[in-house]
């Protein structure tokens, strides 16, 4: 990566939430992604970096009940506890944290997440979270479309299957940003 571009970056967190970190994921098991994750949100805010964490939530009225073959990543149709939807603790949100609240995958249709990045001009997105093929996906494709440069934190993210998150960074991610891993990440900001 060329360190030497004049970059406005915000790093970008997708469903880091209680009910969401919970579920087991692989490749990398959620504590693994929650910790780099956290690294990642500290190195950010230490250098003026905005912090942007995303969660879905809404009543079950409100959110998407397209007719499906699957079970639509199984997040919308269960019960969930009081605390569902609530940031882990090793975000460490902060007063001057961005709170993104969405009601499906993807963390720009239907929020002001993009009001919120241009206001600060920012012109790259450090993008992480769960699950790769659903939330980080989903919004990476809405971010390619508004023009942004994105870095994916491939240790960073996580999914249901292995399989689902290589995919997702062969054919999909690889060809509208750059993948890294947390420490390459680390380094780049210093």
């Amino acid at each position: 990566m060329d360190n030497n571009i004049e970059e406005r970056k915000a790093l970008v967190i997708i469903d880091l939430q209680k009910g969401i970190a919970s579920m087991q994921t692989l490749p990398h098991p959620s504590s693994t992604v929650l910790e780099n994750a956290g690294k990642l949100a500290n190195k950010c805010r230490e250098s003026g970096i905005p912090v942007v964490a995303v969660r879905v939530t809404g009543p079950m009225e409100i959110m998407l009940h397209p007719k499906v073959d699957g079970d639509s990543a199984g997040f919308s149709r269960r019960e969930r506890p009081a605390d569902w939807d609530q940031y882990v603790d090793q975000l460490g949100i902060t007063s001057g944290d961005i709170l993104i609240t969405k009601h499906q995958w993807g963390a720009f249709y239907g929020t002001d997440l993009d009001l919120q990045l241009r206001r600060r001009h920012v012109d790259t997105i450090i993008l992480c979270g769960i699950a790769t093929t659903y939330g980080v996906e989903s919004t990476a494709r809405f971010a390619y479309e508004y023009g942004y440069n994105q870095i994916f934190v491939e240790d960073a993210m996580s999914d249901m299957s292995a399989e689902a998150h290589e995919a997702s960074l062969k054919f999909v991610l690889s060809r509208i940003g750059m993948i890294r891993k947390t420490e390459e990440v680390m380094k780049m900001l210093e």
